[in-house]
């Protein structure tokens, strides 16, 4: 299954990204004239926003959507989902806005997705390529993604990665309405669905860089919802609950 690629989105999700967006976007929009990218800001108070929209004036591929509040990773995700395929896009990235993850990768994962629905970025397929995380953290995503793994049946190293490129059509077969999971949570649900559906799945490696600037927006709650997804999203495949 192959198709022209003629237009490419990358969401990026944003609360206090200040500090990160002036190098980040260039650099992406610097990788070729299909490339656009749409930030989806949560208010950010250090004037997130408000950089994106004084890059407009020069850019037309820059895009954002403001929201009222923080709202979550997961909702921000959908939000820009569906603004891709309102506006006609062949393919839609995710990837975080702290450099954590390399953006002249983007044409490595876009190429893949030539030959497979869903191509995910991730740490785990080459061994453990992360830079900079505390041990415990380390430990913790790991074992995060082999539990994930050992209960959905799920032939994804990486599940909990934020890096990955959607086919348009993978984005269309689901019910973004029923999206309601956030951070770790969120991936994990996105990948089981493309994959239950029959989607070709397919990770390369890279390299994850822990942000140099800003503060983690990780939390015990987004580790508690992973946590249950698994098992939600086992019972409902065991039982064929869409």
């Amino acid at each position: 299954m192959t198709s022209i690629i003629n237009r490419c989105l990358v969401v990026i999700p944003t609360f206090n990204e200040a500090e990160n967006l002036p190098r980040l976007i260039p650099t992406i929009l610097d990788l070729g004239p299909q490339y656009e990218v749409l930030v989806v800001d949560d208010n950010s108070p250090d004037g997130t926003a408000g950089l994106v929209k004084a890059m407009q004036q020069s850019e037309r591929r820059v895009h954002l959507l403001e929201r009222p509040e923080k709202l979550g990773l997961g909702t921000a995700y959908v939000t820009g989902f569906r603004f891709a395929l309102a506006n006609g896009y062949d393919r839609v990235f995710e990837m975080d806005a702290d450099f954590s993850h390399d953006p002249t990768e983007l044409p490595n994962l876009l190429k893949k997705t030539e030959e497979f629905d869903l191509v995910i970025g991730s740490r785990y397929i080459s061994g453990v390529n992360v830079v900079n995380w505390p041990m415990r953290r380390l430990i913790l995503s790991y074992a995060a993604n082999l539990y994930t793994r050992i209960i959905t049946g799920m032939p994804v190293r990486d599940a909990t990665s934020g890096f990955k490129c959607f086919r348009r059509e993978v984005l269309q077969s689901i019910n973004l309405d029923s999206i309601h999971s956030n951070g770790y949570a969120f991936q994990i649900e996105m990948d089981f669905l493309a994959w239950k559906k029959g989607y070709r799945v397919f990770e390369i490696p890279i390299v994850f860089v822990d942000r140099r600037v800003g503060v983690s927006k990780m939390s015990k709650n987004i580790v508690y919802e992973a946590a249950w997804i698994v098992w939600r999203l086992k019972i409902k495949s065991l039982f064929g609950i869409k």
